[in-house]
């Protein structure tokens, strides 16, 4: 698989910047693509790929878009949730800011549903105060020797 050229890499990073800060790091023989410290795009040879999920795929699928795949060793297809994005976005910051705030918009939502389950409850649910019966004074005096 070729290495995307310096100039690709570079373009690609102007065009996902409308979004915000965009960085790219070397990674499986690509590169990866973060804005704002969200990873949303693989550069794979000279295709750039965005973040979709079940809400935004039918919106790539309707563009014309592919998904980025590759065989394994034993010979099996993987079908990733990247897809190349649409041609006539790749002209202009402009044009790629609605599909770029697609894939953010997949990177969100797959982080909130990657974070485990107890910190998405206590995110919602208040802490209790602490306690303020007698004994759990007493305890706290002990332990700070007042």
């Amino acid at each position: 698989m070729p290495q995307a050229s310096s100039e690709f890499v570079t373009h690609c990073l102007e065009l996902l910047g409308a979004l915000g800060t965009a960085r790219a790091k070397r990674m499986f023989g690509g590169h990866g693509l973060y804005v704002d410290e969200r990873f949303i795009a693989l550069i794979i040879g000279e295709t750039l790929y965005l973040k979709t999920d079940d809400e935004t795929r039918p919106r790539f699928e309707a563009a014309g878009s592919v998904p980025f795949d590759y065989a394994t060793r034993d010979g099996q297809r993987i079908v990733m949730a990247y897809w190349a994005a649409p041609q006539d976005a790749m002209e202009s910051p402009a044009l790629m800011l609605p599909w770029a705030r697609l894939a953010m918009a997949s990177a969100l939502r797959a982080a909130v549903s990657k974070r485990p389950a107890a910190a998405r409850s206590s995110a919602a649910t208040p802490r209790k105060p602490a306690s303020t019966s007698p004994s759990a004074g007493r305890a706290a005096k002990r332990r700070t020797g007042s």
